[in-house]
């Protein structure tokens, strides 16, 4: 009796392919922006360093632009799944604070199956420095912001024209974001380091907003109240 020839998972093969030239488009894409910058990388040069052409290179990105993000866009989805999966109940504030403290590592994972951390810390500081870039960064979080305002809105059971979760999210950005521009004028290049920045930033804001400020208990910008 013969028997039954197993199905090959062409989809699945098909998908890891497609995933594959992505990263390795996105990974070419980040070192040609930080040997030569981005307003003098071509995408011809991009697609040349993984060997496709330039129409296969727009089946995946839009342009320099989009590539250039890309990463950052795969790092704020996963926290923005975090918060989702917090459990039910968990006060607003909280539950940001401990999505981040837990996707540090799948953060961590993202980069590093594309672009050593090293490589990724200085892109940030290509996209810092370039205009063009900084702009669609914060275009993009204003939109990541919104996502996460309704994901808490959803969770507290609010309406959406409810104020207090966009007021949240955006006092917890821009946290983020100045703890983000000290680690990318620093010089310590680990996941830990910017972990460590963020958390000591976080600590200071409620008393920040909801305390009288004493001189001497801040040194340095580092609060005594962090943990």
């Amino acid at each position: 009796m013969k028997h039954a020839m197993r199905a090959t998972p062409v989809c699945g093969l098909r998908e890891r392919k497609k995933q594959r030239t992505r990263d390795a488009l996105i990974r070419a894409a980040i070192e040609l922006f930080v040997v030569k910058g981005y307003e003098r990388t071509t995408v011809d040069e991009i697609a040349a360093e993984v060997e496709v052409s330039q129409r296969t290179f727009f089946r995946y990105f839009a342009g320099k632009e989009e590539v250039a993000l890309a990463l950052e866009d795969s790092v704020e989805e996963a926290f923005v799944t975090a918060v989702a999966e917090r459990p039910a109940g968990e006060p607003p504030f909280e539950a940001l604070r401990a999505a981040l403290d837990e996707s540090w590592h799948s953060i961590s994972a993202v980069i590093a199956a594309v672009v050593p951390l090293s490589t990724y810390m200085a892109m940030y500081r290509v996209i810092e420095s370039t205009p063009t870039l900084l702009s669609a960064q914060m275009r993009h979080s204003a939109l990541v912001e919104a996502r996460l305002a309704s994901v808490i809105a959803a969770r507290e059971g609010l309406d959406p024209a409810d104020p207090r979760p966009r007021v949240l999210v955006a006092a917890v950005g821009g946290v983020i974001r100045v703890a983000q521009r000290l680690w990318g004028d620093g010089d310590e290049t680990s996941v830990e380091s910017i972990r460590r920045i963020t958390e000591e930033h976080l600590n200071l804001l409620v008393p920040v907003l909801a305390q009288p400020w004493d001189e001497h208990q801040a040194v340095s910008g580092i609060s005594l109240f962090q943990t």
